[in-house]
């Protein structure tokens, strides 16, 4: 496939997009809700996964995975979520698109279970120190001066095709770590850092664990 299409395979408009699909059915369409129910509750205290997306100011998109105990997302009220930062690479690519935008998108998962939560909303960073003591989860793990606060504006169950197709929690669907170089030689390639490649992955694993 061309990495540069032809103009005449290209969809710049919603009615040409529309036209290759069929009409999205009712459940799909009033599935969404503006607060979170119950079922998305109970959805996030059950989830130790979370995927958080955001913007920068120049619509340049970015993905980052954020993880702890189930539940460590906290919800402050039915349109309230309290998401806490913990130490990573200290890029900070997540907390500046949302001092920037004031926008973040969240895909809730559960080990286990196909469907997922997703939650879009306003989002702001805080200090405040009686809404870190409210995200403490207790479980000895440090935590970053920074709370992610979302105003939730959408919230909607997503099926379960992508994880059906993809046989993502299933046993046998596993691959080997060892099918991958370490992530120290991956980095020293890309970056070529020197000495990256000199870490194994058990000393890696290690120096995670010493530093959350």
């Amino acid at each position: 496939m061309s990495a540069n299409p032809l103009p005449e395979h290209g969809i710049t408009s919603t009615d040409a997009l529309r036209a290759l699909y069929p009409a999205a059915r009712e459940r799909a369409l009033r599935k969404e809700i503006d607060h979170l129910d119950v079922h998305c509750l109970r959805f996030i205290a059950l989830s130790p996964f979370v995927v958080l997306a955001s913007a920068d100011a120049a619509l340049r998109l970015d993905a980052s995975p954020r993880g702890g105990e189930p539940g460590f997302v906290k919800a402050a009220d039915a349109r309230t979520l309290l998401i806490p930062d913990a130490p990573g690479n200290h890029r900070l690519d997540t907390l500046d698109n949302v001092a920037r935008t004031g926008r973040l998108g969240l895909l809730f998962l559960i080990p286990g279970v196909e469907e997922t939560l997703r939650v879009n909303g306003a989002a702001t960073l805080s200090t405040d120190p009686a809404l870190a003591a409210c995200v403490a989860s207790g479980t000895g793990q440090r935590r970053a001066p920074v709370v992610i606060r979302v105003q939730v504006e959408q919230a909607y169950l997503h099926c379960a095709k992508a994880f059906m197709r993809s046989r993502l929690w299933e046993p046998e669907a596993r691959i080997d770590r060892s099918s991958l170089p370490t992530m120290g030689r991956m980095i020293a390639d890309q970056s070529g850092v020197a000495g990256a490649a000199d870490e194994t992955q058990a000393q890696m694993r290690q120096r995670y664990r010493d530093e959350m």
